[in-house]
């Protein structure tokens, strides 16, 4: 007989990834920017885009139903929180996090079955390099990703009530990027000075940033490799969506040079999301995924960051939740240090 209730559950699965890519249209042809601006009909949305009357019509009933926009007293469209979040002037606005998704990430997933059965990522699959190559020689696509990944950072300020920062003096952000997550720190903490620690070409993004953030007498910028060594003797150090990159051994590698420079009463925290062993949490599962088809890297469980720390000297202390099912792990050095040929 058949089950009505599962075949909606597939049509439901299968037609989410038409969801996403109506917002991303949505975006592109920067509807919310117009809606805002008073283009609040089919046919100024159309004129103002460039684009066909019936399509604009069909795509805007779709972003209604998904609360995207919503229908104004006098029948035009106006703005939702959504859609708040896509407009270009906003500060926390989320576009270029859309963007990416919509367009390489999209891309990405559409090679889902040859990265599943060759363990190599979507993107290599779809587009002939890495992430990070297609990241540092297509011009404007490192800034951009940078814009992408800052838009999904809501998670930052609730590091400042997990970890009390009141003791500390200095602050080293590893593979820092722009410098958002220290300068969220540093703004709440005056008495801290923050590093940003990255690759030479990031640089230049942390200080455009970092300047504005909180001023230039308040952090250092150092370019480096972070498999090769990082700033020394620090109070705290950060570690933000960076081991997800990278398998086991490079990651132990990069947590073994992190406990190198920590000194015994330091701290290491670290932002993940951590693979729920229950499967109650379905983020952390779709981003599991998702890390294979961009980077061909990987999410790990409680366990598996207890195993790498373990293999660099280092010990979960603590875990605390964050916002988007994110987790901050406190991690202490071990009674003594690990070596490793």
């Amino acid at each position: 007989m058949h089950d009505g209730h599962a075949a909606r559950r597939v049509v439901d699965i299968i037609t989410g990834s038409w969801q996403a890519q109506a917002l991303y249209a949505a975006v592109a042809l920067n509807l919310p920017d117009h809606i805002a601006a008073g283009q609040r009909t089919d046919a100024s949305l159309a004129a103002a885009t460039g684009s066909d009357p019936d399509a604009i019509t069909r795509l805007m009933r779709l972003l209604l139903a998904m609360n995207v926009f919503e229908q104004a007293p006098d029948n035009g469209y106006q703005t939702t929180s959504v859609s708040e979040l896509l407009r270009s002037d906003t500060e926390v606005s989320m576009r270029d996090m859309i963007e990416l998704y919509g367009e390489e990430f999209h891309r990405a997933w559409g090679a889902i079955v040859p990265a599943v059965r060759t363990g190599t990522s979507g993107f290599e699959q779809a587009f002939g390099t890495s992430l990070h190559a297609y990241l540092a020689h297509v011009p404007g696509a490192g800034p951009r990703f940078l814009r992408a990944m800052n838009a999904g950072n809501v998670f930052f300020p609730d590091v400042l009530t997990a970890y009390d920062f009141s003791g500390g003096h200095t602050v080293v952000d590893v593979a820092g990027g722009s410098g958002r997550l220290l300068s969220v720190i540093l703004q709440a903490h005056p008495h801290l000075h923050g590093v940003l620690f990255d690759q030479p070409h990031m640089i230049p993004e942390a200080r455009a940033h970092l300047d504005g953030a909180v001023g230039r007498d308040r952090y250092d910028a150092v370019a480096g490799d972070i498999f090769v060594a990082v700033p020394q003797d620090a109070d705290v150090y950060l570690l933000s969506r960076i081991l997800q990159d990278w398998d086991d051994d490079r990651s132990v590698a990069l947590l073994s040079n992190i406990r190198k420079a920590l000194p015994e009463n330091g701290r290491l925290l670290i932002l993940e999301r951590v693979i729920p062993e229950d499967g109650s949490e379905m983020l952390p599962l779709l981003y599991d995924l998702h890390l294979l088809m961009a980077a061909g890297g990987r999410g790990r469980s409680l366990q598996g960051y207890c195993d790498i720390l373990a293999a660099a000297g280092l010990h979960l202390e603590s875990v605390h939740t964050l916002a988007l099912e994110t987790r901050l792990l406190v991690v202490a050095p071990a009674a003594a240090p690990m070596t490793h040929e």
